[in-house]
C-alpha cells in the first residue's frame, strides 16, 4: 500500500512537471497594450511560463532573454530609453507568442490612498461651474483627447492575469470616467510642463486605513523613540494589514516607476492617531520603497482637508484639535528623504465635507512638487511657506518661514488670520500677525511674555496667509512635543 501510494505520488509530479514545461507565458495585468514605460531606467518585464522555458522580449530595437525559474518567474530589463510618443509593439516569445501594441515611453507614477485619491473623474461634473480662483477647470470628461497620457486602474478583484492584456487605456471616454481625478490632473500636468507620455497607475480604495497597503510582516516593528521609549508593535492596531497591499500593490511590483503620490488619512484622524500613524507612514514609504528597489523614490503626499471632526458621530472622542494633530503626524515624513507635502487648506468649501472638490487643484499641486524636486525645475514654487523656526524678542515672536517663494504674503489682503500665542502657563490667545522682512511678527496685548506660537491650530482653520505664488501656509505649533522625538 506505501509503495502504492509512492508511486501515485511519482505520477503526479511528474504529470505536474510535464504541464509545467508545456505551460503558456503569463503577463501580470498591468503589462499590457497601450502602457507606458519609464525613460532613462532599465525597465522590467516580468511574467509566468514553463519551468525552464526560454524566454525573449523585443521592444525599440531591444532583444533581452531570459529562462523562467523553477517556479515558472520569469523577469527581464530592458536597458534604458529616451521618450517617445510613437505607439510601438512589444514581441514576447517563449512557447507562445505574445505581441503587445501602441506602447509608449515617457514617466510613470503610482497614486494611491483613499476615498479622495479614488474620488473619481465623473464626480467632478457639478463643481465645474464653480472654480475657485483663477483655475481654467473645464469638464475634461468632454475634451480630453491626449493620446499620450495613459491611465492604469488597479481594481481589487480583476488583476489576475488574462489573455486580453488590457488595462491601460487612453485618459479619455469612459475609461477615464472611472479614474482618479486627483490621479489625472496630476498627470494632464505634469504632461503640460514636460511635453513626454505619461502614465498614471491609480490604486486606491475608499474609507481605508493605511495598515492595508503595507505588507503585514512590515508592521510587526516596534517604533524607537530618540528618548528611547518604545511603542507597541503597530500590528497591534489591527486595520486589516496587508490585505490591499496584496490586491493591489504587490500584482504591480515591480513595474518601472519615477515614484508615488498618496493621499490618504481621514480614517486614521478619525481614530484620533497621531504618532503611531507617523510611524505606519514612514514604514509604508520605506518598504514601498524597498519592493520596488530603490531607496530614492519620490513619495509626494497630500495634508488632508479641513474638517469638522469633532461634530462626527464616532466613537472615539474628538476636539478640535485632533485634526491639526494628525496633520503634524503627517508632516513628519518629510524628515525622510525625497518626499513632499502638498497643503490644502484653502480648497474647502465646508467643514462638514470629508470629499472636497476641487481635485484639478490637488492634481496640481502634487505635479508642482514632482516638477520642482523629482525634475529640477527648480524655478517653479511647489509649496506655500512652512515654519521653520521662531525668534522670541521681548513681547512678540518672529517666526521663520522656508518656501516663501517670491514673498510672504495674505490672499485678501486683509490681517493674516489663525495665529495664536501662549506664555509660559500654556494659555493660547488670539494673536495679531504681521509680515515684516519674510518673517511673520506675532503678538497679543494678552501675552506679555510669549514663549510659543501656533498657527491654523483648528479643523477648521482656513487662513489667508500663503506665499506670493498663492499655495497655503502648513499649520504648525512651534511647542511640537514630537519634532525632536521622532526617527
Amino acid at each position: 500500500m506505501k509503495k502504492h501510494t509512492i508511486l501515485i505520488g511519482v505520477l503526479l509530479a511528474v504529470l505536474l512537471s510535464a504541464n509545467r514545461l508545456d505551460a503558456k507565458i503569463i503577463l501580470p495585468k498591468v503589462i499590457g497594450h497601450n502602457m507606458v514605460l519609464q525613460r532613462h531606467k532599465a525597465v522590467t518585464i516580468w511574467g509566468e511560463a514553463g519551468r525552464g522555458e526560454r524566454v525573449s522580449v523585443s521592444f525599440a530595437g531591444q532583444k533581452q532573454r531570459t529562462q523562467a525559474d523553477d517556479s515558472g518567474h520569469w523577469e527581464v530589463k530592458l536597458k534604458p530609453m529616451v521618450a517617445s510618443v510613437k505607439g510601438r509593439d512589444m514581441v514576447i516569445k517563449g512557447s507562445n507568442t505574445i505581441v503587445l501594441h501602441n506602447i509608449l515611453v515617457g514617466e510613470v507614477w503610482l497614486c494611491s490612498g483613499q476615498s479622495n485619491m479614488e474620488y473619481a473623474m465623473r464626480k467632478n461634473g457639478k463643481l465645474f461651474d464653480k472654480v475657485k480662483g483663477t483655475h481654467p477647470a473645464e469638464d475634461d470628461l468632454k475634451t480630453a483627447n491626449n493620446p499620450n497620457i495613459r491611465i492604469f486602474l488597479v481594481r481589487r478583484k480583476y488583476m489576475a492575469p488574462d489573455s486580453t492584456h488590457q488595462g491601460w487605456n487612453t485618459a479619455a471616454g469612459t475609461p477615464l470616467r472611472d479614474f482618479s481625478a486627483a490621479g489625472y490632473f496630476c498627470a494632464k500636468e505634469l504632461y503640460a510642463k514636460l511635453h513626454v507620455p505619461i502614465g498614471m497607475i491609480s490604486s486606491a480604495v475608499p474609507g481605508s486605513r493605511i495598515e492595508p497597503w503595507i505588507e503585514k510582516k512590515q508592521l510587526a516593528v516596534a517604533p524607537r523613540l530618540k528618548n528611547d521609549s518604545v511603542l507597541k508593535p503597530l500590528i497591534v492596531d489591527g486595520g486589516d494589514p496587508g490585505k490591499f497591499y496584496e490586491t493591489m500593490i504587490s500584482p504591480v511590483i515591480p513595474y518601472t516607476l519615477s515614484g508615488f503620490f498618496w493621499y490618504q488619512g481621514e480614517s486614521a484622524c478619525f481614530l484620533n492617531e497621531t504618532i503611531r500613524y507617523a510611524y505606519k507612514f514612514k514604514t509604508l514609504i520605506n518598504s514601498w520603497r524597498a519592493d520596488w528597489k530603490s531607496d530614492t523614490l519620490p513619495f509626494y503626499f497630500v495634508q488632508i482637508a479641513p474638517y469638522a471632526y469633532s461634530a462626527a458621530k464616532d466613537v472615539r472622542p474628538h476636539t478640535t484639535e485632533n485634526l491639526p494633530e494628525f496633520w503634524e503626524s503627517q508632516a513628519l515624513a518629510l524628515k525622510l528623504p525625497h518626499t513632499g507635502m502638498a497643503v490644502i487648506t484653502d480648497l474647502v468649501d465646508s467643514v462638514a465635507d470629508l470629499h472636497p472638490g476641487y481635485k484639478w487643484e490637488v492634481g496640481r499641486r502634487l505635479a508642482l512638487l514632482a516638477l520642482n524636486k523629482t525634475y529640477g525645475m527648480t524655478n517653479i514654487v511647489c509649496n506655500g511657506p512652512m515654519y521653520n523656526g521662531i525668534k522670541i524678542v521681548r513681547d512678540k515672536i518672529e517666526v521663520g518661514f522656508t518656501n516663501t517663494g517670491s514673498g510672504l504674503a495674505s490672499r485678501d489682503g486683509k490681517p493674516l488670520t489663525w495665529f495664536s500665542i501662549a506664555g509660559a502657563d500654556g494659555k493660547f490667545y488670539p494673536a495679531d500677525a504681521i509680515i515684516r522682512n519674510n518673517k511673520v511678527v506675532v503678538t497679543s496685548p494678552l501675552v506679555k511674555h510669549p514663549v510659543a506660537v501656533r498657527f491654523a491650530w483648528n479643523e477648521a482653520a482656513q487662513s489667508n496667509f500663503v506665499n506670493k505664488e498663492g499655495l497655503p501656509a502648513a499649520p504648525f505649533r512651534s511647542d511640537n512635543p514630537w519634532e525632536k522625538l521622532f526617527e
